[in-house]
């Protein structure tokens, strides 16, 4: 049974951003995609590099270190349909963003 774990607050996560936040023992990018949150593994699959704090454009985080770009509401690769990055169930309850792990 997956664990439901808090991550943040809705409002620290506005529309059209992005965070990296660290919880359960893993490094999470959390986006919010027209109030959509979506949520991947946090260490990008190129470099190591922390999607979280990349830039968002409509649903495509483009990782900070060396460009990869990213679907966040599938993980897809936008180039490259082979490379898919981890992602995981979102809820928001009471104004919190929680994950399910």
């Amino acid at each position: 049974m997956a664990e439901k774990v808090r991550l943040a607050s809705l409002e620290e996560i506005p529309v059209g951003a992005g965070a990296e936040i660290v919880a359960a023992g893993r490094v999470f990018a959390v986006y919010n995609v027209d109030g959509q949150i979506h949520i991947l593994d946090g260490v990008c699959p190129h470099a190591g590099g922390p999607l979280g704090k990349g830039t968002l454009e409509g649903c495509v985080v483009t990782c900070p270190w060396h460009g990869w770009q990213l679907d966040v509401t599938n993980g897809h690769h936008c180039l490259n349909a082979n490379i898919q990055q981890p992602s995981f169930e979102s809820v928001v309850e009471d104004g919190d963003v929680f994950v399910l792990v």
